[in-house]
């Protein structure tokens, strides 16, 4: 019954987990964003972020700043150390900008302060609204109207980014030259549209019962109406805005294009809230997507581009077939071992149990079903069922002694007992270093730790419970098992011969190492020492690279490029990309945030199973073989680069000179790709420099020309238009675009002076009768980095690991330092640096992971030399691992290096069934020789079981087939090799060694016993 009510409680803490692609991690960043119109990024670095930078940094727990100063914005990420409290530390980052926000220009908004969650600043689906029966300004309403607004209330949605689509506005084009003859000045039109353009109460009259509201209606109805609004009066005469400008109902000047396989669309990105549930969200987004075929005008097509959250139920359901099938094929060793159904299914039981009730625990921690959780117990489904097959096949021992099922079931049991805990403890000892390794990547394991503790400890609880209960009263039939199926028993009498030719071959070869135990420990030696020499083969990276069937690339084109240039190259790239037959679909998206000569462009590529095609890596190489021809672009091949270096100084051009040099270095780094500076050169600009004086003689001033020129040149929302769909659009006003392309245009501008003539007219001034203009160039973005300036360099690896790639650039970097002028030095971040903080993580909980096996061991076998035996096993691990890795062209990453410190646990069974045994022999006053031969025969099959179950287990993980596949298997390729290398090798040098220990062990005991003797005396 307790069993019944842990599969009823664990099916139902699986129903109510929520499902995540990642553990809910808290990261400790707070982000600040803040934007200055109009603010070269100079100005927004010195008015705006040195001062944040300063009181940011004065708040408890700030490990680092970061700042980026952009043409009118600025950012601000604060990374916390993972003690502080990120609640308050977001509260007090709030406070600290507060007191300071008063100082900053009047022009600059206010600054938003939120805790970063990297989920939400990359797109959890994109889409791609597409129609052949409507134009692009109907499609551009209908995504603003009805699409966008009903995605935004999908649960979980939060902003929602629309590209190319054409937005609908009513443009006042004004004509400067008219301007002038009438004497006009830009602000009197901008405060007529205002004046006229607005509906005001007038109060109510009362008429009896009845109250009436009086409303003075002064709304322009049609977009031609604001051609008849006055702007002045001259000499009685009105002047009407059509008279010196032209009124458009049309649409704002486009910022951005986007084609969906080389068709214009509209690109439509749908971002997170802070702390939703990507998978939650993205099943509001396919709700939400149903109801608008419904809702949307015929013709009307919205394209699925990519789904996070597809992509992470896919990866989280292979997880979940690989336990399936790694379950089945552990239940199958025990079928062709112990060949007997009933036995397979005594055992096999563990497995459903274990693996259900963990989900009680996961539900009690208020962890989720996730991709850590999930690959948890995918990777200890071998491991499951080892106490279960040591327990059942010890207890089929006994019953071919001759006793009863009843006596077997207990007896076998108790005999096997400290060895089955021993196995137990050591593999619990291993997981819960790992569950509180130090850095962020610890908080991420923890999960990982506690799952596999508890569902170990669960299987532990079952061998020990429900097995020998099921043992003594179910029985096996009596007679042939298999007379109804003559071929498979003749098959498990093959494999019965088999399993006594292993038996007659290892009794030769421990005859044989017993008699030669020099040699065996030197060519046991030898191999952990070679192996070694096989890890700079291996190659090292932070993370596996997966396929996800989806490549994003951006491009740009020379700075200064317009939208039209950028536009021309990116069709050139389509056209490029069309001979791939793996490409489904080719986005493009003309002009980021990143300015109009930016561009992305999202390929999604065909289903790997169906078609099997290239691997996203080798596509993701001959993109760039290809794209190479094309002159006048950059590429960049994904979003987060691994190589990521800083150079750090206070001088702007002396970092400009490092870092070109560097970066020439860096580039000729084998495998260095799309590699890219931060500094990515100056934006062309013109520079009104006004003449005060001049100015000021003329009735004009600095902040009058400024206001005047913006809405001339930028243009200016200066009021909106009440259409009949019940939509607000912008009234903008501008020029021409005709009458802004030359530098000469500018000084035609006449500006209103403030000083009247003797008849109290207002004369006009021309631009150029009070500034220069002056080409110049201006700084494209400023990076700061701990309060200093500095230039980044960022660079995909393509061809080799990009751990060796990193660490050849470290080399270079630490080559470098000492010839850098004072005060300036090298930073290095990305995975670089994530991968040594991980890495030395990792190897402190290996450490830890050692020594609590060490003590488990001493406790259990009341001995400090008994353990050395066992734990001899732990370095013969290494060898099949290191080497499995080379063969299955596998990199020494994370998780592989997560299998490593999982093989300390693993590889101790073998060594503990082995020493116990040895030790039960020799307090049955056998020799020491006989009770070792006697331990490796009968612990042999139990051996062969529990790794072939571990190995078969872990087979569909090694494979790395499925969506996702690539991040696991290097976990499970680490431990089959080691431990295939430490059971053969285990059975042969753990008795050698015991044969040492013994004659230490009695040494001492002998030397105690001298002592203890002369004390008497």
């Amino acid at each position: 019954m307790v069993m019944a009510a842990l599969l009823v409680l664990g099916v139902f803490s699986y129903n109510r987990l929520p499902v995540e692609q990642m553990p809910d991690v808290s990261n400790p960043f707070v982000f600040i964003s803040i934007n200055y119109p109009g603010a070269s990024p100079e100005q927004v670095e010195s008015d705006l972020l040195k001062p944040m930078e300063n009181v940011v940094n004065t708040v408890n727990g700030v490990k680092r700043i970061y700042a980026t100063a952009r043409e009118g914005v600025g950012f601000l990420q604060a990374e916390f150390r993972l003690s502080a409290d990120m609640a308050s530390a977001t509260q007090e980052v709030r406070d600290k900008i507060a007191q300071i926000r008063p100082g900053f220009p009047r022009e600059a908004k206010d600054p938003l302060v939120s805790r970063a969650d990297w989920d939400a600043q990359q797109p959890v689906v994109n889409l791609a609204v597409v129609s052949d029966q409507h134009s692009l300004r109907e499609l551009s309403t209908l995504t603003d109207q009805i699409i966008v607004k009903r995605l935004q209330n999908a649960p979980g949605v939060g902003n929602v980014g629309v590209t190319g689509s054409i937005v609908r506005q009513v443009l006042i084009n004004l004509k400067p030259a008219l301007l002038q003859a009438y004497g006009i000045g830009v602000d009197q039109v901008i405060n007529a549209v205002q004046a006229a353009n607005q509906d005001l109460p007038a109060g109510s009259i009362t008429t009896g019962a009845v109250e009436q509201l009086v409303r003075v209606e002064g709304k322009i109805k049609e977009p031609l109406g604001f051609g008849k609004i006055i702007v002045v009066r001259q000499a009685g005469s009105p002047v009407y805005l059509n008279q010196i400008a032209e009124v458009v109902d049309g649409e704002q000047e486009e910022v951005s294009i986007a084609r969906i396989n080389g068709k214009r669309s509209i690109g439509v990105s749908v971002f997170k809230v802070q702390d939703a549930n990507i998978v939650e969200v993205g099943e509001g987004v396919v709700a939400a997507l149903e109801d608008l075929k419904k809702r949307l005008p015929e013709g009307v097509e919205i394209k699925k581009i990519n789904s996070t959250s597809d992509s992470i139920k896919s990866s989280l359901d292979n997880v979940k077939e690989t336990i399936v099938e790694g379950a089945l094929l552990t239940v199958l060793i025990v079928f062709l071992f112990l060949h007997s159904w009933r036995s397979t299914i005594i055992t096999g039981l563990t497995l459903p149990i274990a693996v259900i009730a963990t989900f009680i625990a996961l539900y009690a921690f208020h962890f989720t079903l996730n991709f850590i959780t999930l690959m948890a117990l995918s990777l200890c489904i071998g491991l499951l069922i080892d106490d279960a097959i040591v327990v059942r096949e010890n207890i089929v021992r006994h019953l071919g002694m001759g006793k009863d099922h009843f006596t077997a079931a207990k007896e076998g049991t108790e005999e096997i007992g400290l060895a089955v805990m021993a196995t137990t403890f050591a593999i619990v000892a291993v997981f819960i270093p790992i569950a509180f390794m130090s850095g962020i990547i610890g908080r991420y394991f923890l999960q990982f730790g506690i799952t596999v503790a508890v569902a170990v400890l669960v299987s532990l609880f079952v061998s020990f419970t429900l097995d020998p209960m099921l043992s003594s009263i179910w029985h096996d039939p009596v007679g042939s098992r298999f007379r109804r199926f003559p071929v498979l028993g003749r098959m498990m009498a093959h494999i019965e011969y088999g399993v006594e030719w292993v038996h007659r071959l290892y009794g030769i070869m421990l005859v044989w190492s017993l008699a030669h135990r020099v040699k065996v420990l030197l060519i046991a030696t030898m191999s952990f020492i070679g192996s070694f020499l096989i890890v700079p083969l291996v190659g090292t990276e932070f993370v596996p690279e997966t396929d996800q069937g989806f490549i994003s690339l951006r491009l740009n084109t020379p700075i200064g490029s317009g939208l039209e240039y950028t536009d021309s190259k990116m069709r050139q790239v389509e056209a490029a990309l069309k001979p791939f037959p793996e490409i489904e679909i080719v986005e493009t998206n003309v002009g980021t945030d990143e300015g109009k000569n930016y561009a992305r462009i999202n390929l999604k590529l065909s289903e790997r199973k169906q078609t099997h095609r290239r691997s996203q890596k080798d596509l993701e190489q001959a993109i760039r073989a290809r794209l190479a021809a094309i002159a006048g672009i950059e590429l960049s091949v994904g979003f987060n680069k691994p190589i990521f270096i800083s150079i750090l100084g206070p001088d702007a051009g002396k970092l400009t000179e490092i870092s070109q040099g560097v970066m020439k270095q860096v580039a000729a780094i084998k495998g260095i790709a799309d590699l890219e500076s931060s500094e990515r050169g100056a934006n062309p600009t013109i520079a009104v420099r006004i003449h005060d004086n001049l100015a000021s003689d003329l009735g004009l001033t600095t902040a009058q020309i400024g206001k005047a020129l913006r809405p001339l040149i930028a243009g200016d929302a200066i009021s909106h238009w009440q259409a009949s769909d019940g939509q607000n659009y912008d009234v903008n006003l501008r020029m021409p675009k005709s009458d802004r392309r030359i530098v000469s245009d500018l000084g035609d501008l006449y500006l209103t002076s403030s000083r009247a003539n003797p008849d109290g007219s207002l004369p006009m001034v021309a631009l150029r009768q009070v500034a220069d203009f002056v080409p110049t160039f201006s700084a494209q973005q400023v990076k700061r980095l701990d309060l200093q300036r500095r230039i980044s360099l960022y660079a995909n690896v393509e061809g080799r690991p990009a751990g060796d790639a990193g660490t050849e650039v470290q080399a270079l970097l630490k080559k470098l330092s000492p010839e850098l002028p004072p005060g300036y030095r090298f930073d290095v971040g990305g995975q670089t640096q994530d991968m040594q903080e991980s890495f030395a993580a990792a190897m402190a909980a290996l450490g830890m992971a050692v020594i609590f096996i060490y003590l488990i061991l001493a406790s259990q076998f009341g001995s400090f030399l008994q353990p050395f035996a066992i734990m001899a096993s732990l370095p013969l691990a290494l060898i099949g691992a290191f080497f499995a890795l080379l063969v299955t062209g596998t990199t020494l990453n994370l998780f592989s290096v997560i299998g490593l410190i999982m093989l300390m646990g693993l590889v101790t069974k073998n060594a503990i069934l082995l020493v116990d045994f040895i030790n039960q022999g020799i307090r049955e006053r056998k020799s020491l020789t006989q009770a070792i031969l006697d331990a490796g025969q009968v612990r042999l099959r139990p051996i062969l079981m529990t790794t072939l179950a571990m190995i078969f287990g872990m087979l569909p993980m090694a494979t790395g087939l499925g969506d996702g596949g690539e991040v696991q298997a290097p976990m499970g390729r680490a431990i089959i090799g080691g431990v295939i290398t430490s059971t053969l090798l285990t059975l042969i040098i753990v008795p050698v060694i015991y044969t040492y220990l013994d004659k230490i062990s009695f040494y001492f005991s002998r030397r105690a016993v001298q002592n203890r003797n002369q004390g008497e005396a």
